[in-house]
């Protein structure tokens, strides 16, 4: 652990390009900032002191002396741990060793002997049935990333950094993929599922679709490791795997902070690592309008922090083709009618706020009671759904503040009006029975937020609700009660950032999305789940380290089977496919403690 080195009150004032020090009475202060001068400008010209012989005879004693002050143990520093020596201190002190070639997320059925088989220069992946561009992409992805480490080497890359088989050495040659079907866009219904063996005659994937096949490719890759003498080995496996749940999503908010197109492909790219199968882009909210819309330019032009942070056409085709290649839908969120401040540019689009019966010049959530409101959104809504292939859109829905629309005189009259009397929540209804009904008439289908339930629109009985909110155990049991499909992110907060002495992942691993009282019908319809990104304190520069690895604690809950829950075996495995994210590209922390990646 380090820590920062307090010096008194009388510390000198160190010009950090210069290292030059303001004078001082005490020479420990002198000879102090001369050591973090050497310490941390060690490149930069430091102006000697007087007795600068004598100065760094002494340093070495002083900093002897200081040792003790400088150690701080944990129960003084607040951390919420025990003394060292003691329980979980001690614990947290230990290194976790890596398991070798072990897959993650856990497949449903898994048998592996010791069998080493060895890959060879020659191998190849084939197919004995249906091809597509899906497959031969992945082809080329998969061959990289176990020969190379990467999903791109050039042609003439012939240096390989594994030794090849020996004579008479058991190897492998080959993969065979075989598969019924290759749709062109996955859906919330695709079949992922697929059976693979690998043995001495070669290794095999079949599947009934494409996104199956993807899943099995990611195994394999998952179960090649290097051997102690440096080659490239695999054991002889049977898998027969299937996700859990159909909606393995990852949430990112490109609003409050804008993040670059790399980085949401790289975020790609290990969702792909952890089979998840959504990427929820909440891309805009009341910070910015990053979406450069066709019809209606203004928004980004307006609404974006800058022309530098937005989204053009071509890089949100970029980032759904870049998805689909790896068996990933895009949902797109444009929450409304709160959250929309960054709409503004569009007229009268957002309620004027009044107070003692005069504007203020301030705007609220959207503008429910005008007709152009709703023909706006019928048209904009028009073109995000021609733009994004998926079948679903999430519409939001969630955290309207009532008070601008209380404090609007035409508001009020509309409220009389409509006999809706004080109650805002039925007017807040009235506008998302509007909007949906827009929706159902461009025939998308679309996933709200909780809040819209909890307020008693009527929606159709195809909607999926995300319960986000506290209490979610209750709330789970409530929404299911009323025949809904259900996705659950209020425990999957990654945004939250505890002490890392916690380990959080863990918290996040024995989740359990059906662990509410309810029927069997009842939790069938729980489809899956979200692991969220919220932007206030992300952006491109942190985006992956926060997310990875404690998002594959997720990820194999939404993917393994429910009994998958044993964390000290699991701390194990995490620790080597943190390794292995590590060595394709993916910067994600260490969560388990002390160790390295070899």
């Amino acid at each position: 652990m380090t820590q920062n080195l307090v010096l008194s009150h009388d510390q000198p004032h160190v010009n950090k390009r210069t290292c030059n020090f303001v004078p001082q009475s005490k020479m420990f202060l002198k000879l102090a900032a001369l050591f973090l001068c050497i310490l941390l400008h060690k490149n930069v010209f430091c102006k000697p002191h007087n007795d600068l012989n004598n100065i760094i005879r002494n340093v070495e004693d002083i900093i002897r002396q200081s040792q003790d002050n400088l150690r701080y143990k944990p129960e003084e520093l607040g951390l919420g741990l025990p003394a060292a020596g003691g329980g979980a201190a001690a614990d947290l002190g230990e290194t976790v060793n890596p398991t070798t070639g072990s897959p993650w997320p856990l497949p449903q059925q898994i048998k592996t002997t010791s069998t080493m088989l060895f890959l060879n220069k020659v191998f190849k992946f084939n197919y004995d049935s249906k091809t597509c561009d899906l497959l031969q992409m992945a082809f080329t992805r998969y061959y990289n990333l176990i020969f190379y480490g990467t999903q791109q080497v050039s042609s003439n890359a012939d240096n390989l950094i594994f030794r090849l088989p020996k004579v008479n050495e058991p190897s492998i040659s080959s993969m065979v993929v075989t598969m019924d079907n290759c749709p062109d866009y996955p859906t919330l219904e695709s079949n992922e599922n697929y059976t693979l063996s690998v043995a001495s005659d070669g290794a095999r994937i079949k599947a009934a679709t494409i996104w199956g096949v993807l899943r099995g490719l990611e195994t394999f890759s998952q179960l090649v490791y290097e051997s102690s003498d440096g080659g490239l080995a695999v054991n002889a496996t049977t898998i027969t795997d299937f996700p859990r749940f159909l909606h393995r999503g990852i949430l990112v908010d490109t609003s409050r902070h804008f993040i670059d197109v790399p980085t949401l492909l790289d975020n790609l790219d290990a969702m792909v690592y952890n089979k998840f199968n959504v990427f929820h882009w909440h891309i805009v909210d009341d910070q910015s309008f990053p979406y450069e819309s066709s019809k209606y330019p203004q928004l980004s032009n307006q609404g974006a922090f800058n022309q530098r942070h937005t989204y053009t056409q071509d890089q949100v085709s970029l980032v759904i083709s870049y998805a689909r290649e790896r068996g990933i839908r895009v949902v797109p969120e444009y929450d409304t009618p709160g959250h929309s401040q960054s709409w503004g540019s569009i007229n009268d689009l957002l309620t004027p706020c009044y107070k003692d019966g005069k504007a203020t010049g301030s705007f609220g959530p959207i503008n429910p009671i005008l007709n152009s409101t709703y023909n706006f959104l019928k048209d904009f809504f028009s073109e995000v759904v021609a733009k994004y292939p998926d079948h679903y859109i999430h519409m939001g829905g969630d955290e309207v503040s009532f008070d601008c629309w209380k404090s609007n005189p035409d508001i009020t009259t509309f409220m009389k009006e409509q006999k809706f009397g004080d109650d805002y929540a039925k007017l807040e209804e009235y506008y998302l029975q509007r909007l949906l009904d827009i929706m159902s008439d461009l025939k998308a289908d679309y996933i709200i937020w909780q809040e819209v339930i909890d307020n008693g629109v009527k929606v159709r009985n195809d909607t999926v609700v995300e319960v986000w909110k506290g209490g979610y155990v209750q709330e789970m049991s409530k929404v299911t009660k009323q025949g809904y499909r259900t996705i659950l992110s209020s425990p999957w907060y990654l945004n939250y950032v505890s002490n890392p002495y916690n380990q959080d992942w863990k918290t996040y691993y024995i989740i359990e999305p059906q662990d509410f009282t309810g029927t069997a019908e009842q939790k069938a319809l729980v489809i899956g789940g979200e692991a969220c990104m919220w932007g206030e304190y992300v952006d491109s520069v942190n985006l992956i380290q926060r997310f990875w690895p404690r998002a594959s604690a997720v990820g194999e809950r939404l993917w393994s089977s429910k009994s998958v829950n044993d964390v000290p075996a699991a701390e194990s495995r995490l620790a080597e496919h943190r390794c292995r994210m590590l060595r394709r590209g993916i910067q994600a922390e260490p969560v388990t403690g002390p160790g390295y990646c070899p």
